[in-house]
């Protein structure tokens, strides 16, 4: 079938869905209805007979599942041999040749003259690029069979590949040679230096390239490119290194003892932003291999090699640690220094027990992180920093925090934390005073418990208070900053408003210093948002919220103050935002839109958090509890608090203000946010991106708009990395998009592929109605395009998932997972899947038509279509699967709707087609004079396809001899 739903022919038909929409509401609960399981087996020679035959059905799986479990119980090494070599097999059809290797090598060493595991071996050696291993296995196969053809050829082209891959190798020699010559030639012009720098670190990253590299005095000459202080000969032999170390463990310790770590980190202090990235990607390369994250598998003398990097990975972790606190080292530096602790410290997974890493980092270090994080750029002995330096400092501490296990080790961090701040209160010295308030920031923008524990010690609050009568500028700064710090949740929030409100009031009224004015005013700003979106706690009397927002959107248009300045602006837009009348306000003053984007792109990466708090805020995509009216009235009665919502905060006046975002560039805005490589830019602040994106696809019109300034691209990141609820919100907006749009438009090239894993992801019970429809809609968009397509959905384990929907109780999600299934069944292994014996696939198909439902009839009669022209053996499973098949068919063919009536007359000529007999039961049943009425029918443009359907059946019928040509069918 085409586009419209018309079958292109009777024995090949496409399935392609229309775009619905409907009003939704939750589904019931699911039933996940399990689709022809097995009974356990303990007899290992009957699993292994399961086995077989699941490989017969090309079910490699369970196949897999089958050997494995006959392996735990076998104990005769001739069984046990043949199920390595069968599962070897298995993992050969999947493309999984390491562990088939693995399994053929375990046959072998039972059975050494084993013909079948040793061909078996070599496929997956040739297929891993061990071209000289697996022409070992080959020659003995036919040196044991001689006359074997398939040996042979094997053998033939084996030796020719290994020819080839010699002639590269030694081309490959010269080239590096050449290359180094090129780079180390001082009368070389540039740009011929550059294109050999390319070539060499493009070459670096292939493993036969990088030994190559390796084995030619490759390290002495990057040494001496670094060694000529060239930033850019020095950058491309950084790179050079890390492409040499990626994805081979023993080569990356060569490489970092042959350099030695001391030097790995000068060139990293070095003052120049590029080197600093090149290093600390060398850095995380090589820390990659050590942690297992970037290792290729090693067989035989390799895997015997027991490499133990844990003390070089510890000396890594010490030498950043020193680097910290080095007044040698650059501001990029000591970024990229507390970068590479953010990911290589803390455990990416709770669940791992071990956390040695941040105990010892907190042991050795956290004083070291605590200075860095109380610096500031003011003072003149100040550390060199960039704008990101601090904030960066913060989230290592909370990472390390948020890393320890149990109390006692919380207790321990905090203690050490109070000690380093109380230490450096002298009255003496009023710079050691502000570098403690500084440090109490850094903790409430990190660990706030931590921070607000700091907080409450006897004479911190007191210090701040001072502070902020101080004469001194830099004095009022760090007080301010830290008073707004100290205000970020609502039980500091009311002390500070009890304590605090008056004080910032008076320094805003008679400062006149732009400084301290706005930092003053974001306190205000910070303070007057502590009822969030209750539009009855208003902290403020009534205008003075639009009066503090008309002040900060001023100077944030005003390019004449510094941009560390015009960033406080951004941080108060991000408190008065929670307010309607702001927020209006807000998206309708472009200039000041303008200025927030330009700002969220410049190399000042703090900001972004509040950038993005903003958009959530004016979108409303923040959570909302629901507001049950009985519990309501309930609280109400009992004279409790009940929020209010602001007349602007209804659906009307968001999607005014989202449209509005849209056409100022919000989209262009956060793809260049989503670009900062920084740790600044948090999983948190990457879930706010995605509840933006999610509101801005929200009305299907807005799409397009939203593709085209190229939100399908900067979605995709957002859906596979980050927060549970990040990714799920990302993949939700994907969803809406790909539902509506031509996938091939919106993600064109590879993108398309990357598409699949958030959608699948969609299909979990987990999700709500809505997600899972929209998923469904969207992988039947995408299964209609090709057969690559399909086979990645497949591949992503979406099919069990799509069966299960067919079985919704809610009638859209059940409709939808059947038009998925539609396109679905144009794929052979899919195909493969309702041939096989034991489910009830086509059973639930061929009853799905005799729904009432016309969409649903559609789908489900264009899938047994299709699935009955590919397969003769599925025609012969129809009449099996239900006493009713016959009924339901006869109903398809007299059905009002011409696209469902066309598809049971196809269905009913693949059965005709498929078996005499099969044909012979449908004309002696009540279809012969449906099929003559319908033949006998006029010529008509709108109906002919369905006439010449059934008149294709009759002439069948008559070349059966089942009936007499008396006259020619129709007209």
């Amino acid at each position: 079938m085409d586009g419209t739903g018309q079958i292109r022919s009777v024995t090949q038909h496409t399935i392609s869905r229309s775009s619905w929409c409907f009003p939704f509401s939750k589904p019931t609960a699911r039933r996940k209805q399990p689709l022809g399981t097995a009974p356990e087996m303990e007899d290992p020679l009957q699993l292994k007979e399961n086995g077989n035959e699941c490989f017969q059905r090309k079910d490699y799986d369970k196949a897999i599942d089958c050997y494995t479990k006959a392996i735990q119980l076998a104990k005769d090494k001739k069984v046990l041999a043949v199920l390595y070599k069968n599962r070897a097999a298995c993992h050969l059809k999947k493309e999984d040749y390491t562990p088939a290797a693995s399994d053929a090598s375990r046959a072998i060493d039972i059975d050494a003259s084993d013909i079948k595991a040793l061909y078996r071996r070599s496929q997956a050696l040739e297929k891993l690029g061990k071209l000289d291993q697996a022409f070992k296995d080959v020659e003995r196969c036919a040196t044991v069979e001689p006359n074997n053809k398939t040996f042979q050829e094997t053998l033939r082209r084996l030796n020719a590949d290994i020819q080839d891959k010699l002639k590269i190798q030694f081309s490959t020699d010269s080239r590096v040679e050449r290359m180094f010559e090129v780079l180390l030639d001082e009368n070389i012009d540039k740009e011929r230096k550059e294109k050999a720098a390319n070539n060499l670190i493009v070459l670096a990253r292939e493993d036969a390239g990088a030994e190559r590299i390796f084995q030619n005095n490759g390290l002495n000459l990057l040494m001496q490119l670094i060694e000529t202080k060239k930033p850019e000969m020095m950058v491309s032999a950084v790179r050079t290194l890390a492409g040499m170390c990626s994805r081979h463990k023993s080569r990356a310790i060569a490489v970092l003892h042959f350099v030695g770590l001391e030097k790995i980190c000068r060139i990293m202090a070095l003052e120049n932003e590029e080197i600093a990235l090149a290093t600390s990607s060398f850095f995380q390369t090589i820390l990659d291999n050590f942690e297992g994250v970037d290792s290729k598998e090693h067989r035989g003398k390799d895997e015997a090699l027991v490499l133990d990097t844990s003390k070089d990975v510890k000396m890594i972790i010490t030498h950043l640690l020193e680097m910290l606190i080095h007044k040698d080292v650059s501001g990029h530096g000591r970024d990229q220094a507390l970068n590479l602790l953010i990911r290589n410290v803390p455990r990416k997974d709770l669940g791992i027990k071990d956390n040695t890493k941040s105990l010892d980092t907190i042991d050795i270090g956290l004083k070291k992180i605590l200075k860095v994080g109380g610096q500031i750029p003011e003072l003149p002995s100040c550390l060199p920093l960039t704008e990101n330096t601090c904030l960066t400092a913060s989230i290592l501490l909370n990472n390390l925090y948020n890393d320890l296990r149990c109390d006692d080790e919380r207790t321990t961090f905090r203690k050490i934390c109070e000690e380093y701040v109380t230490s450096k209160f002298d009255p003496k010295n009023m710079e050691k005073n502000l570098h403690a308030i500084q440090c109490v920031s850094a903790l409430l923008q990190g660990p706030f418990d931590v921070g607000n524990s700091v907080l409450a010690l006897p004479g911190v609050m007191e210090m701040m208070v001072a502070l902020c009568g101080s004469e001194r500028e830099i004095d009022q700064m760090v007080a301010i900053e830290a008073i707004i710090h100290a205000a970020s949740k609502a039980s500091r929030a009311t002390f500070i408003i009890s304590n605090g409100i008056t004080l910032l009031k008076d320094i805003y009224k008679k400062s006149t210093n732009e400084k301290i004015k706005i930092r003053a005013l974001v306190g205000l700003c910070k303070l007057g948002s502590a009822g969030g979106t209750d539009y009855s706690l208003r902290q403020f009397s009534e205008g003075s919220t639009e009066k503090l927002a008309k002040q900060c959107r001023k100077w944030l248009c005003n390019q004449n103050i510094d941009i560390r300045t015009r960033k406080w602006a951004i941080e108060g837009m991000a408190y008065l935002t929670l307010d309607a009348d702001v927020k209006d306000d807000f998206v309708e003053d472009e200039p000041a839109m303008q200025a927030m984007f330009e700002l969220s792109k410049s190399a000042d990466k703090t900001i972004l958090y509040a950038v993005a708090s903003i958009l959530v805020n004016c979108t409303n995509s923040y959570d909302v509890k629901e507001k049950i009216p009985e519990m309501v009235e309930l609280a109400k009665l009992s004279k409790q608090h009940v929020p209010e919502d602001h007349p602007k905060d209804k659906k009307d006046f968001v999607m005014v203000r989202v449209k509005r975002l849209i056409k100022v560039g919000v989209v262009s805005a956060l793809a260049v946010m989503l670009k900062a490589d920084s740790a600044i830019l948090t999983e948190q602040t990457k879930e706010l991106m995605a509840r933006v994106f999610l509101a801005l696809v929200e009305d299907v019109r807005d799409r397009g708009k939203v593709v085209a300034q190229g939100g399908g691209k900067t979605l995709l990141p957002l859906a596979l990395h980050g927060t549970d609820i990040g990714k799920t919100k990302a993949s939700h907006a994907l969803a809406k998009i790909a539902a509506v749009s031509d996938p091939e438009i919106a993600f064109p090239g590879e993108r398309i592929y990357e598409v699949v894993r958030p959608l699948v992801r969609l299909l979990n019970t987990e999700c709500d109605g809505l997600q899972n429809y929209e998923a469904l809609m969207s992988l039947t968009n995408l299964s209609a395009k090709s057969d690559k397509l399909r086979l990645k959905i497949i591949k992503e384990k979406a099919m069990p998932e799509i069966e299960c929907y067919m079985f919704e109780e809610h009638d859209q999600i059940r409709q939808a997972a059947t038009e998925c299934m539609c396109n679905m069944v144009n794929c052979k292994d899919v195909q493969d899947r309702f041939v096989a014996e034991g489910n009830d696939q086509l059973k639930l198909l061929v009853l799905l038509c005799g729904e009432d439902d016309v969409k649903l009839q559609r789908a489900a009669a264009g899938a047994v279509a299709m699935l009955t022209a590919s397969r003769s053996e599925l025609c012969h499973k129809m009449t099996r699967v239900s006493v009713q098949w016959l009924e339901i068919l006869q109903r398809l063919c007299i059905h009002d709707n011409l696209e469902v009536q066309h598809r049971g007359l196809v269905i009913t000529f693949n059965l005709m087609v498929a078996d005499k007999e099969i044909a012979k039961k449908l004309i002696e049943s009540e279809l012969l004079e449906i099929l003559t009425v319908i033949s006998k029918l006029e010529n008509n443009a709108k109906r002919q396809v369905v006439i010449n359907t059934a008149r294709e059946c009759l002439v069948k019928a008559m070349d059966y001899s089942l009936i007499k040509p008396t006259s020619q069918p129709g007209v």
